[in-house]
């Protein structure tokens, strides 16, 4: 699935974008936390696209059924 690797990639550069807040001394704490809160919620959201399209490759619904993710879905 393209999808995955599309989404595998994002998550890699959200990761890479974070790593470069953290590491830029020159942004106050409270700044960064501010910079960060966007790109981890995105994340957040990626990676719970990344599990229910793994779990959709693994578990393909027969024809006709709901997929029933949101019975695998944890209610976080």
């Amino acid at each position: 699935m393209n999808s995955i690797k599309h989404i595998q990639n994002a998550l890699k550069e959200l990761d890479d974008e974070v790593q470069k807040i953290l590491l830029d001394w020159s942004i106050a704490l409270n700044e960064k936390d501010n910079l960060m809160l966007p790109i981890l919620q995105q994340k957040k959201v990626l990676t719970q696209t990344l599990e229910d399209l793994t779990y959709l490759k693994d578990n393909p619904p027969s024809q006709n059924q709901p997929c029933g993710i949101s019975k695998y879905r944890d209610d976080n």
